[in-house]
């Protein structure tokens, strides 16, 4: 097969990346198309791969704010013509699925979640902190963006979904079908430490409002506990401010510091809702549990009272009643690894693979 990736952005390493970079494992040789690439931001491996940006590449500032240029996304990708390859995946959060494919072409999405900041619009609002003039300006394009975004999703061949929550967010706004597939952990980056836990908890994050890093900073600040962050993002310097002497800023470290950081926490704290989350499973890769608010993926990876601890509540009283409970809890960090392993990246591609090969064939016998 002739294959493609498409991804929505490459100006910054996440979780999305890191399953971009498993995909890649699996087929090597696949391009990948995406709106913007910014070199710097990226594994020092991924320059020798085929990566292939659009226009927007080349717009002011680009690379390190993206968000302002929102309506042109529909654009970039509407006008990537991908109809000579036999197989497109596409990794999404944004809408890179919206890309062009031809009748012979079976189009794979593994979605990490329908467009978050139009399917959730008042949430994301609140969270950015968007000016007066801006909100005034973006219910149009959100309507407009919506309708596409849903036309795009329609011309999809297949969905997989990261979680029973995105799972249940392409039911309910593109009226589509999916398949779970949990994203890889690479389990073998981390080894368990026999020794007793340091007197820390970790942060390990990008810092933008969604995360809810400031909810676990107020409770830290509260509970005067040491708390370590490790992460970069947009919304650091708003976070250090509010942060008490307890709570400090590593910035981003390399993948063997963040690993000794994790082997040694007495927890890892996972305080916002996310689609998946694949730092709480890496903290149990290292065999250390987890206090996570019980929203999102952490309700499919975090087990309670066996891999950590989860607050029902997005607030600092909830939090803190989790920490009360964590403190006569013991851990056996054998299963804490055993839960994570289920999640592996060689587990994900196995799973990938498979069905790829089964969508494929199904393709073929119906003519495409």
């Amino acid at each position: 097969m002739k294959i493609a990736f498409v991804h929505d952005w490459l100006n910054q390493y996440g979780g999305a990346e890191q399953v971009l970079a498993a995909l890649h494992e699996i087929y090597p040789l696949a391009p990948i198309y995406t709106s913007i690439y910014r070199p710097e931001a990226m594994p020092q491996s991924w320059q020798e791969w085929d990566i292939r940006a659009t226009f927007m590449d080349r717009l002011p500032e680009i690379h390190r704010r993206h968000q302002p240029y929102l309506p042109l996304y529909p654009l970039a990708f509407s006008r990537l013509d991908l109809s000579d390859y036999d197989l497109v995946i596409s990794n999404k959060s944004g809408f890179c699925h919206g890309v062009k494919t031809g009748p012979r072409t079976l189009h794979i999405c593994y979605c990490l979640t329908p467009t978050r900041y139009i399917w959730n619009y008042a949430d994301y609002v609140r969270e950015e902190r968007i000016g007066r003039v801006a909100r005034a300006m973006l219910p149009l394009f959100i309507s407009l963006l919506k309708g596409w975004d849903y036309a795009a999703a329609q011309r999809v061949g297949e969905f997989l979904a990261i979680s029973k929550t995105v799972q249940q967010r392409i039911k309910r706004f593109y009226n589509r079908d999916s398949v779970i597939i949990y994203p890889p952990v690479d389990v073998e980056r981390f080894s368990l430490d026999t020794n007793e836990p340091e007197d820390y908890f970790l942060i390990l994050s990008r810092l933008v409002p969604y995360k809810r890093i400031d909810l676990a900073i107020a409770a830290f600040n509260r509970t005067k506990r040491p708390l370590l962050v490790i992460g970069e993002g947009r919304d650091r310097a708003r976070l250090e401010k509010m942060a008490g002497p307890t709570v400090q800023f590593l910035g981003n470290l390399p993948n063997g510091q963040v690993a000794h950081y994790l082997s040694r926490a007495r927890a890892l704290i996972f305080p916002g809702e996310e689609d998946f989350g694949l730092a709480p499973l890496e903290a149990q890769a290292a065999g250390r549990p987890v206090i996570a608010y019980a929203g999102g993926g952490a309700r499919e990876t975090v087990i309670e009272g066996e891999t950590g601890v989860l607050f029902t509540e997005p607030n600092q009283r909830s939090l803190i009643e989790a920490l009360q409970r964590f403190q006569g809890m013991s851990f056996d960090p054998a299963a804490l690894r055993a839960n994570a392993q289920r999640f592996s990246k060689q587990v994900f591609q196995n799973r990938l693979q498979s069905f790829v090969q089964e969508k494929w064939q199904e393709w073929q016998s119906k003519g495409g």
